[in-house]
């Protein structure tokens, strides 16, 4: 029986996974907003791998590589269709190059192949269907040749075609990561519950269930608690960084702040205006810490992800990583510190600052 390397792992303690490189490599210059192609890979390639030695560095235990939005029909929508292999395989061999290269004092890093939402899905829709099937299968060869030492199924909203991508990624052989994105409605967009989604994933094979993307830590976590209950394989649990609530429970739909001056161009915060409901790290980091509580090992962040982040979901479930050593020291702040060099005229002033 081959070795489920991802696993025997998580049997262990907690596996951090960075996803959601779609906002930080945007922020950072690098991809269209709203697009969303990762044309990075190709363009600039030296980007994507310093992102990933950034999120290495802050406890990633997994190498993802970046083919979000990287599949035929995406790519058909930017006229693009020709650059659809190179732009897979140049973005594998960069997550390899890094799961390779892993900081001294870390276990070794696993390189994850990717496919996710494909947004032609349609009930009832048997071509359709079977072009998602195609979209997947030449995605997931792909991650093989290039030497994936497992396979991640995101950011699914039908739970039909969150079946298709488990079977397609199961004929792999290798550890399968599926996790699931409700919108909204609070269940699946072809009417099934979440938990019931996740149950299915796990009869059919799945070693981690769960969820990411869509959803801040606080109405991610009530599901959580009801699909640990459901199912007995490990969970996974992915939110956004930003505040949706019970009546805006998806970043979609956040509204703007009342004392917004410059509100988007495009009436609505998604994707470019999310800034004010952007959740600080101690909310993170209290997520992960929960999270770990329920028994649930396979964490980390999802849109909006950087690498303190990161750094705070690892802290929090008690690792130390190398960008531990980098960890806030208010002790020796000028004004607000309590080292006894920081002259008390400075300390006193703190409240007026």
């Amino acid at each position: 029986m081959t070795k489920n390397i991802l696993k025997e792992r998580l049997d262990k303690g907690p596996v951090i996974c960075a996803e959601g490189f779609l906002f930080e490599i945007e922020r950072r210059g690098y991809m269209a907003s709203g697009e969303f192609v990762p044309m990075v890979s190709l363009d600039h390639p030296e980007v994507l791998e310093n992102l990933h030695r950034e999120f290495q560095h802050a406890g990633s235990d997994i190498v993802e590589a970046f083919t979000y939005n990287g599949h035929r029909e995406k790519m058909r929508v930017i006229g693009k269709e020709d650059l659809l292999e190179p732009l897979n395989r140049s973005a594998l061999k960069i997550a390899k190059k890094v799961a390779l290269d892993t900081p001294k004092g870390s276990q070794p890093n696993l390189m994850a192949g990717n496919i996710s939402n494909s947004n032609i899905w349609k009930e009832d829709d048997k071509q359709a269907q079977k072009e998602v099937e195609n979209m997947f299968s030449e995605m997931v060869g792909w991650a093989v040749d290039e030497g994936a030492d497992m396979l991640i199924g995101e950011t699914f909203y039908y739970a039909e075609e969150a079946f298709k991508a488990l079977e397609v990624m199961k004929k792999a052989n290798l550890p399968t990561v599926l996790t699931i994105s409700p919108m909204g409605e609070n269940k699946m967009r072809d009417g099934m519950s979440v938990v019931d989604t996740c149950k299915e994933l796990e009869q059919r094979g799945a070693d981690v269930v769960g969820l990411n993307c869509f959803r801040g830590p606080a109405t991610m976590m009530p599901f959580l608690k009801e699909i640990r209950k459901a199912v007995k394989c490990h969970v996974g649990a992915l939110p956004i960084p930003y505040r949706t609530s019970k009546k805006f429970p998806t970043f979609f739909n956040l509204p703007d702040r009342a004392d917004c001056g410059c509100p988007s161009p495009h009436g609505r915060t998604f994707p470019t205006a999310l800034d004010p409901h952007f959740c600080n790290r101690y909310e993170i980091g209290q997520f992960a810490k929960w999270a770990n509580i329920l028994d649930i090992k396979y964490l980390g962040v999802c849109c909006g992800a950087n690498p303190m982040l990161i750094r705070e979901v690892a802290e929090s479930v008690g690792l130390k990583v190398p960008a531990s050593r980098y960890r806030e020291n208010m002790e020796n702040h000028f004004m607000y510190g309590k080292n006894k060099r920081i002259p008390k005229h400075m300390t006193e002033y703190g409240d007026k600052a």
